[in-house]
């Protein structure tokens, strides 16, 4: 059977096909360069955005992605298992939640400091956490609902710099509170298309859920072609072409990094990506995150951090009663 693990902050599920020896140290360096590969896109989407609408983006980024993830497939002679599927409506779904997720979060970065967007996206893995309780029936106890509250109650306090300068009014379109609105609202379609990818899991393989996922988003944003997109000039063809790459290669890396160590081992340096943010968001645009905004993100991260944790203990607390059950019945 394959095991799969999920990483919902990213709406992604990584299935591991066949058993593969753990290497600890080199699935945490896998996912430090997933974070990083994924903190420079960001990077190169916030140069673009005052030059081109974000459905062109979206599209580059989808696009462009399939380079890498192509060709990393073709390599481990997993090819074919990109086109196959028996459920095209289920890769539909979780592709439209995904486009949403993707234009709200590129939408943000042209408004806000890099480390606040990527920060505020952080709501994602406790929002899906929620969703799947409501929506799949999931089991969640006292203690991640108690989790789940200090970390939404973190990004309030997040959110609290940006709603608070728009409280004469309705956000206007282009202000931050309307980025830190966007960067919400891309979260939590993020926490949707998880929910989307657990159920795919269940009959899809990591390829064909990476291929769809990209294909289908590019169909879907060459949609807003005739709204706005533009002829990009050598250079800025060469950043939007980077961009799809530096996607697909931190997809690739951290789909590695969960063969090659536990995921309640790598998945929290996902959070590391704050600190790629901290660092590019002020040598690249001279950001200064807001102080309340790294409060918020404290909080969220460590609501995270113990979601990871209880799940973990949960898992092994199951493993234990399967293994003692033989012995009860003997």
């Amino acid at each position: 059977m394959p095991r799969d693990f999920m990483i919902p902050w990213l709406g992604l599920s990584c299935v591991c096909d066949r058993p593969i020896p753990l290497n600890v140290l080199l699935g945490i360096s896998l996912k430090l360069l997933s974070a990083l590969a994924f903190a420079a896109m960001s990077v190169v989407i916030k140069v673009l955005s005052a030059d081109f609408p974000t459905g062109q983006m979206v599209f580059c980024r989808s696009a462009f992605a399939l380079l890498p993830l192509l060709a990393w497939l073709a390599s481990r002679n997993e090819l074919i298992d990109a086109f196959r599927t028996s459920n095209l409506g289920g890769h539909i779904r979780r592709s439209a939640m995904g486009v949403m997720a993707m234009s709200s979060g590129f939408a943000a970065l042209a408004m806000m400091p890099l480390a606040d967007a990527t920060a505020i996206g952080y709501a994602s893995p406790l929002i899906a956490t929620a969703l799947a309780a409501l929506l799949l029936g999931e089991t969640v106890r006292i203690y991640r609902w108690s989790a789940l509250l200090v970390g939404f109650c973190g990004m309030i306090v997040m959110m609290w710099p940006y709603l608070a300068a728009g409280s004469n009014g309705v956000p206007k379109p282009g202000s931050a509170a309307a980025g830190a609105l966007l960067a919400l609202a891309g979260a939590t379609f993020s926490g949707f298309a998880t929910i989307e990818v657990r159920r795919l899991s269940q009959s899809e393989k990591t390829g064909a859920i990476v291929f769809y996922f990209s294909a289908t988003c590019a169909v879907m944003s060459l949609l807003t072609l005739a709204f706005g997109w533009r002829m990009p000039d050598p250079h800025q063809a060469g950043l939007l072409v980077l961009s799809g790459i530096l996607g697909g290669i931190g997809q690739i890396l951290m789909t590695m990094s969960f063969r090659y160590a536990p995921v309640s081992v790598v998945a929290p340096f996902d959070y590391t990506s704050l600190l790629w943010a901290l660092v590019l968001g002020f040598a690249i645009f001279g950001d200064i995150p807001a102080p309340l905004v790294m409060v918020g993100a404290a909080m969220v991260v460590a609501a995270g951090l113990f979601v990871l944790w209880r799940e973990h203990r949960l898992g092994l607390r199951a493993r234990q009663e399967r293994e003692a059950a033989p012995q009860r019945t003997t």
